[in-house]
C-alpha cells in the first residue's frame, strides 16, 4: 500500500519574473566601478522568502506498524539547516529514523537536518525516513518547513516599490519611462541586490552616497553589491538616460545572507518638478566634446543624476521629477519633427511610449516649485514649407498661448501655493521675449507665484554633445537655481 501527499509550487520572493535569478554575463558586467564594496552577478543567500513541498508515502506496513519516507523540497531562498514539522492525528509515534534527528511531544513531531544534508538550495530536496508505531491512517498533512507551511499556496509575488522610496513617475507594477526616476532603499547587512529588467537604459547604483556601479543596458538581472560592513546602508538606483520608447521595470532590493530590508526612508518634505527637454535631461552632459560620434553617443554620455535639476534638490534636501523629453518643445518639435505632437501630448503620462497613459499620482506628489524650460526646440530652427504656422509671429502666438494655458493646467493641480518658474537659457531673442510675455501675461491674471528665470551665462561651455550642456555646465546653473531659489519666499 503507498500513500502521496504532495504541496505545489510556491514563487519564492528573490525570484523576478517567474525566473530565478542567475549568474549575469550581459555586457554590463564590463563597466562596472567598484567605489564602497566588491561588485558581483552572483546570486548569494538571500533571506525572507521561504516556501516548500513535501511528498510523504508509506512504503511499508504491518499489524501495529509502518515505515514511511518524506521528501521535502526548498521552494524558497537557500538555507543551510532546516526543521520540517508534522503531527499525527490517530496517536502515531515515531521509533526510529534515517537521514535526520527527531523529537516527538505528543502529537507534534520535528525532524532536524543532520550534518550532511542541511544545506538546501532553491529547488533542493532532501529525503528522510522513520519507523512508525501505529496505523497508517490519518495520514499527516500539516508539514511545515522552516515555520513555513507546505500547503501548494503560493505566496504573492513581492512588491518591489513597498520597500523602496521614489518621487518619480512609477507605475503600480515598477514600470517608467522619465529620466531621472530614483528609489532609494534601507538594509542592513553586509551586501544587497537590486532586481532590474530594462535593456534600453543606463543606472547608477549607490551605495551610502557613493556609486559603486554603473550598469549599462543590463536587461533582466539582479546586480549585488557585496563585502560592505554589516552595518545598516542606504542604497539608492538611478536612471540616467532617456527612453521614451521603452518602459524600465524595477524589482525591488534583496538582501544578502543573513541580513534583511529594512523600511524605506521617508519622503523629504521638499520636492521639486522639472519640466523641459534635452537640456533638462542632461542630454550628453559627460561628454567634453560636441561630437559624441566616436566617444560612446547620447546615450553612455548622459547623466540626468548629474543634470541642473537633479543637483539643485538634493543640494536642498528635495525629491524630485525630471520630466524632461528631448527634441519636444511648447508647441513645436525640434526641425518641426513628429507634426501634430508636443511635449504637452506626453506630459501627463508615466510611460510615454503608451498612447493615452496617464500617471496616477498616488497623492504624494505636491511639489512646492515647478520650473519650466520650455522653447528650445520651437524656435531654435527656422520654420519650414508646409508647417502649421506660415510665420515666426503666428508660432509665437500659439507658443504664449499654448504656455499660458499649460501654466494654467499646473497651478490646478498642484494649488496657488505652488511657485512655477519659467526657466530660459537664452538673453534674448523670440524664445526669451515670449516666454518673458507669457510670465507677463499670468501675472496680469492674477498669479503672482509665476516668475520669470533667465539663466543665460557667458561661462556655459556647451560641451555636451551637439552644443548640450555639459556637467560643468549643469553645476553652474544648479548654482544660480539655487540662488534664484533662495530669493524667493517658498515656505518651505
Amino acid at each position: 500500500m503507498s500513500k502521496r501527499f504532495a504541496g505545489f509550487l510556491i514563487r519564492p520572493q528573490w525570484m523576478y519574473g517567474g525566473t530565478q535569478v542567475y549568474r549575469s554575463k550581459s555586457a554590463a558586467a564590463a563597466v562596472l566601478t567598484a567605489a564602497l564594496a566588491a561588485v558581483t552577478i552572483s546570486v548569494p543567500q538571500a533571506s525572507a522568502a521561504t516556501g516548500c513541498k513535501v511528498a510523504y508515502e508509506v512504503t511499508n506496513e504491518w499489524q501495529g506498524g509502518f515505515i514511511a519516507k518524506v521528501d521535502v523540497t526548498n521552494l524558497g531562498d537557500p538555507v543551510t539547516s532546516w526543521r520540517l514539522t508534522w503531527s499525527f492525528g490517530g496517536g502515531q509515534t515515531v521509533s526510529q529514523i534515517w537521514n535526520g534527528t527527531v523529537r516527538q511531544t505528543g502529537a507534534q513531531v520535528a525532524v532536524d537536518n543532520v550534518n550532511y544534508n542541511g544545506s538546501l538550495a532553491t529547488g533542493a530536496s532532501a529525503g528522510i525516513g522513520f519507523v512508525v508505531n501505529g496505523s497508517t491512517s490519518p495520514a499527516p498533512a500539516d508539514f511545515a518547513l522552516n515555520g513555513t507551511s507546505c500547503t501548494g499556496q503560493a505566496p504573492p509575488p513581492p512588491d518591489g516599490l513597498a520597500q523602496a522610496h521614489t518621487a518619480g513617475r512609477v507605475t503600480k507594477s515598477g514600470q517608467y519611462s522619465w529620466p531621472g526616476v530614483y528609489f532609494e532603499g534601507r538594509f542592513r547587512g553586509t551586501g544587497v541586490g537590486v532586481v532590474l529588467n530594462d535593456s534600453n537604459n543606463d543606472y547608477d547604483v549607490q551605495v551610502d552616497g557613493t556609486t559603486v556601479a554603473t550598469l549599462v543596458t543590463p536587461g533582466k538581472v539582479t546586480h549585488w553589491v557585496n563585502n560592505l560592513s554589516n552595518a545598516e546602508h542606504r542604497v539608492r538606483l538611478v536612471k540616467r538616460t532617456e527612453s521614451p520608447w521603452a518602459a524600465g521595470e524595477f524589482g525591488g532590493f534583496v538582501a544578502a545572507s543573513g541580513g534583511s530590508i529594512l523600511a524605506k526612508p521617508a519622503a523629504r518634505s521638499r520636492q521639486i518638478e522639472f519640466i523641459g527637454d534635452s537640456l533638462t535631461a542632461g542630454y550628453g552632459n559627460l561628454s567634453t566634446t560636441r561630437d559624441c560620434s566616436s566617444n560612446g553617443g547620447v546615450a553612455r554620455n548622459t547623466n540626468t543624476d548629474v543634470s541642473f535639476g537633479a543637483l539643485t534638490a538634493r543640494a536642498l534636501n528635495a525629491d524630485y521629477q525630471v520630466n524632461a523629453f528631448s527634441g519636444r518643445g511648447m508647441v513645436r518639435n525640434y526641425n518641426g519633427g513628429d507634426p501634430g505632437t508636443s511635449y504637452r501630448t506626453y506630459y501627463d503620462r508615466a510611460l510615454l511610449h503608451v498612447d493615452g497613459d496617464v500617471w496616477q499620482n498616488p497623492g504624494t506628489w505636491k511639489p512646492q516649485v515647478v520650473v519650466v524650460g520650455l522653447g528650445t526646440n520651437d524656435f531654435s530652427t527656422a520654420l519650414r514649407p508646409g508647417e502649421q504656422w506660415p510665420t515666426q509671429e503666428s508660432l509665437v502666438a500659439a507658443y504664449r498661448s499654448a504656455y499660458v494655458a499649460f501654466l494654467q493646467k499646473l497651478r490646478t493641480r498642484y494649488g496657488s501655493g505652488t511657485t512655477i518658474i519659467v526657466g530660459v537659457p537664452q538673453a534674448s531673442g523670440a524664445f526669451a521675449d515670449a516666454a518673458r510675455q507669457v510670465v507677463q501675461d499670468r501675472t496680469n491674471q492674477g498669479d503672482s507665484r509665476v516668475r520669470y528665470w533667465n539663466f543665460a551665462d557667458s561661462a556655459l561651455d556647451l560641451l555636451g554633445c551637439d552644443w548640450h550642456f555639459s556637467a560643468r555646465d549643469h553645476r553652474l546653473i544648479a548654482t544660480k537655481l539655487g540662488d534664484y531659489l533662495a530669493g524667493l519666499s517658498l515656505g518651505w
